[in-house]
């Protein structure tokens, strides 16, 4: 049988649209609500707004059901049971607190194994959306990924962490033999996230005070990754995705011209292309010969970037 995954989610609603571009790159598929559906197992720790990943071992349609086939179940390690119904999940209304606890005693009890409260090997999440009832592995974000937003180098416009994270995983949803570059990487914000996920990325960069900052910050974190100094325009090897955060004139002095020729080299070297911008870009990505295939507004408070999913 096909295994089944459920995801559940927290953002803030501006961050709508940018957890659903990121459900679409993972899924194929997005929806309005903080719960989905799939046959995609990805780890939830990746995403920024993912709370939590449930595998289902067992569906059904009521709680006496649910306890009745728990009884099948037998789990070698020390397991802890949790009601994931702690909130509200697209249309399935929270359960209270007592009524949590009660159902986790009815579930675990049922269970062949050894019950640990404070320090279980194995967590059996268990879960009502409308009239169904799941158990299985849960598995929980880690949310490592908050210690990136101090950096030893950092500067005002770079991209927050959350964007870079999403984007990367937007840019790069399942990265095996998948080869990414970011040949405008400031100070390193996107390549952090995109090795800290186990994504292979090579930066690069002509300002070298920046590159210089780049790799400080990339060895911060543990992590080994290459940083070039040099102009985009050097890029030698094809890639199958570049991820750009598109310089703006207010800060780095750039031209429409430069931006356009930045479009232009990606274009040479990379498959498809991730590019984040404050301005809309379509009529130069449509010269440089970009088709765009998915986008959203990233919003924080009145500012927004767009970001923008390319291919040829």
């Amino acid at each position: 049988m096909t295994t089944k995954f459920i995801y559940t989610y927290i953002r803030h609603r501006d961050e709508q649209e940018l957890c659903r571009m990121e459900m679409r790159s993972f899924f194929g598929k997005d929806v309005q609500d903080n719960v989905i559906l799939s046959e995609v197992a990805v780890n939830p720790s990746r995403s920024p707004f993912m709370q939590a990943r449930l595998e289902v071992w067992i569906q059904t349609d009521s709680l006496d059901s649910l306890v009745q086939q728990a009884a099948e179940l037998e789990v070698e390690k020390s397991f802890k049971t949790v009601c994931l119904n702690d909130m509200e999940l697209a249309s399935t209304e929270k359960i209270g607190h007592a009524k949590r606890r009660n159902i986790e005693r009815q579930v675990g009890l049922q269970i062949k194994g050894e019950p640990e409260l404070d320090h279980p090997e194995l967590l059996i999440g268990i879960m009502q959306l409308e009239d169904q009832w799941y158990v299985g592995e849960l598995v929980e974000s880690s949310s490592d990924w908050h210690v990136h937003q101090q950096k030893p180098h950092m500067y005002s416009t770079a991209l927050g962490t959350r964007l870079a994270r999403a984007a990367v995983n937007i840019a790069v949803p399942h990265p095996e033999g998948i080869r990414v570059i970011d040949p405008c990487c400031g100070i390193g914000t996107v390549l952090v996230e995109a090795l800290s996920m186990g994504i292979p990325i090579e930066g690069r960069d002509i300002n070298p005070l920046v590159v210089y900052g780049s790799r400080k910050n990339i060895a911060h974190f543990g992590l080994q990754g290459e940083v070039e100094i040099g102009p985009i325009a050097e890029v030698k090897e094809v890639y199958d995705i570049a991820i750009i955060d598109m310089p703006y004139n207010l800060f780095t002095h750039i031209t429409a011209e430069g931006q356009l020729a930045i479009l232009k080299e990606a274009r040479r070297f990379a498959k498809s292309c991730l590019i984040i911008t404050i301005e809309n870009m379509d009529d130069m990505l449509k010269e440089a010969g970009w088709k765009i295939t998915d986008r959203c507004l990233a919003r924080k408070g009145t500012f927004s970037r767009e970001v923008v999913l390319c291919t040829y």
